[in-house]
Formats: structure tokens, sequence, C-alpha cells
């Protein structure tokens, strides 16, 4: 498997030795493409704009990505943005695959800088990729002091609310912290984040006992079942051991009796399971209720 940087490295070797196009150049792949399927001019037009998309990738190189995956997002917007232009269009290709590639990079980084994901509308993108730098400029330019008069000028430079603005300042300037992390630097014992969170799991010895005495009730009532004759099984298993318990009457409909008959002998079915089952070698008294 080749390196990740490597790979980027031949990419762009062989993004600059693509000749440049002209503008009918351009059109000509593109109406190639779009009217005959050429697949070999579409792959020339997307191979000599290779420079543009990682041109546009390195833009979004502070985020902490690679570069190999954002140029390889770059690639595939570019690939969108040859797919779907059209000669009709009155821009040059170059100018119509920048948005391509901006958009598909920033889904990326949206998706991959944190794992708490942020909102991917519009305003939520603008405000992401802008906050930093407009904060920036408003304490250099205009001597803004407070964070409050920050959020304020920029949720009415980018016209959201500025409780995103806060929002999305404190997302960016609070990084994640991994479970695998040690709790110290001088820990000795190499104490992690993890080892502080506490589980709702029943401890191993006590879900080894719970499944012993579940696998033991379960012997003792099958035991126990063997005192019933079938009608009682089928009224017991009905009412008592099957999840959705059925009723009196449909029971009774079902079977032909009425639904008092049905009471009475699913009273005396449940004694007789109480007598077998606290009469029964090892089964201590009381056990089922």
């Amino acid at each position: 498997m080749s390196d990740p940087g490597e790979r980027h490295s031949r990419l762009a070797r062989e993004a600059m030795k693509a000749p440049l196009l002209g503008r009918e150049q351009e059109y000509e792949l593109a109406r190639r493409w779009s009217e005959q399927r050429d697949e070999q001019a579409l792959h020339a037009l997307i191979r000599a704009h290779m420079r543009l998309a990682i041109a546009i990738a390195r833009r979004f190189r502070n985020y902490g990505l690679p570069m190999s995956d954002l140029v390889q997002e770059g690639h595939i917007g570019l690939m969108e943005a040859a797919a779907r232009f059209e000669t009709s269009h009155e821009v040059r290709f170059s100018t119509y695959a920048t948005w391509w590639i901006r958009a598909a990079i920033q889904d990326y980084v949206l998706r991959n800088w944190s794992i708490v994901r942020g909102g991917t509308s519009s305003g939520q993108k603008a405000l992401f990729f802008n906050l930093r730098r407009m904060r920036a400029r408003l304490e250099r330019t205009e001597g803004t002091t407070t964070r409050e008069e920050i959020h304020q000028s920029i949720a009415r430079n980018l016209g959201v609310n500025p409780v995103e603005v806060a929002r999305m300042d404190a997302r960016l300037n609070i990084p994640d912290l991994s479970l695998n992390a040690p709790l110290a630097s001088d820990d000795e014992n190499g104490a992690q984040r993890m080892d502080q969170l506490i589980a709702s799991d029943p401890l191993p010895d006590e879900q080894a006992s719970l499944e012993i005495d579940g696998e033991r009730r379960r012997r003792w009532l099958r035991r126990a079942l063997t005192a019933l004759n079938e009608r009682e099984i089928r009224i017991i298993k009905a009412r008592r051991l099957s999840e959705e318990s059925e009723t009196l009457e449909t029971l009774g409909a079902r079977l032909g009796i009425s639904k008092e008959r049905v009471r009475q002998i699913e009273s005396r079915a449940i004694e007789k399971l109480r007598i077998a089952l606290t009469q029964g070698e090892g089964v201590p008294r009381g056990a089922f209720g």
C-alpha cells in the first residue's frame, strides 16, 4: 500500500506536468463528454485542472487534516464539476470547477475536523470557515475587546444569530479529548480518562451469577411444568410465560371455554407450580414467590 504523502507528491508532480488549456480546448473536451460520453475527454479535462484542486486544498491545511485527504476530496469535487459542466455556461471551466472543489473540501472538513458534528447549513458553513479570520480582523482593526461585541459584529456580517456565533467560537476553541489520553503526564500508573467512566453494566462476577441463577430457575421451572396437564401448560405459557400475555377472553375463545373457567384453571395451575417448585430438590422455599 502506497504512503499517502507519496501519493500526494505524485499527484502534485503529474498535475504540474499537465498542459494548461485554452477556452476553446476546454469547451471542446466538455462537448465531447456531454454529447458523446467520451471518457478520454473527461479525464483530460480533469487532469488539466488537477493543479487547481491542489491549490484550493492547500488553503484548508490549517485544519489539521491530512493534505492527501484534502487533495482527494478536491479531486472528487473536480470530477463532479467536469461531469456537470456544459458548453452553454458563460464561464471558464476553472471558474465553474472552483465552486465544486471548494464545496467538496469544505464538506470533508466539516465531517472530519471534530468528532462533534457541526451544522451543514450555508450559514453554519460560513461561520465555521470565517469566524477565526473575522475575529482576528475585528480585534486588530476595530479595537473590539469584549467577546460579546465580537460575536455581535460577526453575527451581523454573516446574517446569523449571535448565539450560534458563541457556540461555534466555543467549539473551535475547545479541542476534542481522547478517552485514551493519560490523566496526567506524570502518572506512573498510566491511568487514562477511560478509567474514570462509570459503567452501568454488571461486574463480571455479577454477570456470571445472574446467568447461573437464571439457568437454574429455568431448569426448576421446566421440571415443575411436568406437574401440569396439557391445557394447564397452554394457559400458563399464554398468560405467564409470553412477552405479550393473552387476555382471559381471547384465550377462552381459543380453547372453547369461558374466561372465568380460564381464570380458575390458571389459579389452580399456579398453585400446582408453587407446590412443585418449593418441594423440589435443592429449590429454596419462596424462590419464585
